[in-house]
């Protein structure tokens, strides 16, 4: 399966902003996925997770509240809403697919075999 992640951009401190990656391939509802970032001079990190069904979602504790995986079958996207933004949130976004049931280990960048190509995200103070 191939993912394009779309719609990072500039936002201030407490705004929003709604990233989307778009699957082609494969059937997209086979899949398990998640959304990673990367801040500058850091590793990357685990965000949120969600199952093929899209019933099961996680979150990380620095994003819980905050942000919400979603997933449309139908489309052939999962997107992330992100709202009250800081800082801190400034990253490039990844999103990432595993076929089949989504991990136990699902925080864990090697559960993913597919990734996409990220998209920056800056939220300005």
């Amino acid at each position: 399966v191939q993912l394009q992640a779309s719609g990072g951009g500039l936002v201030q401190a407490g705004g929003s902003l709604r990233l989307s990656c778009a699957a082609s391939g494969d059937t997209f509802s086979r899949y398990a996925l998640a959304w990673f970032r990367q801040a500058p001079g850091k590793e990357r990190e685990f965000v949120a997770a969600i199952s093929w069904s899209g019933g099961s979602t996680y979150y990380a504790d620095s994003v819980k509240g905050r942000f919400t995986i979603s997933r449309d079958n139908a489309k052939n996207t999962v997107y992330l809403q992100m709202n009250s933004l800081n800082p801190e949130d400034t990253a490039v976004y990844y999103c990432a697919a595993e076929q089949g049931v989504l991990s136990r280990s699902y925080y864990l960048e090697g559960c993913y075999h597919y990734w996409g190509q990220g998209t920056q995200v800056t939220v300005s103070s």
